[in-house]
């Protein structure tokens, strides 16, 4: 179908959707920052990648959220678990450059502008 057979509301509806999409990307990016000064942090430290303390909390947490906001619990721990993967993935990998040298000495300065 094309676009200008398509009902003006599904149009309007897709546009904010399409801002919500980029508001998430840019969200996700910055999270991953400030995930990744973590590895760092935690490689320096010797410190494992992963935390079952801090997940435990988080999901209690986010699953009150979720419910609160009418979104699926289980939609969002899948979704949290899903981006807590990459994040140990992550912090496995800083972990493994600092453990090989390739990686050492003081932490840059965290960029939050970049």
């Amino acid at each position: 179908m094309a676009e200008s057979d398509m009902p003006g509301e599904i149009l309007e509806l897709r546009r904010s959707i399409d801002n919500i999409d980029a508001a998430l990307v840019h969200l996700l990016a910055e999270r991953f920052k400030m995930t990744r000064r973590v590895g760092q942090l935690k490689a320096v430290g010797n410190l494992p990648p992963a935390d079952p303390t801090r997940e435990d909390q988080q999901i209690a947490r986010l699953t009150g959220i979720a419910t609160e906001a009418g979104l699926d619990p289980k939609f969002a721990e899948a979704f949290r678990a899903f981006i807590v993967a990459e994040v140990i993935r992550h912090h496995e990998l800083i972990a493994a450059e600092y453990a090989e040298g390739r990686r050492q000495g003081e932490l840059p300065p965290l960029d939050t502008y970049s």
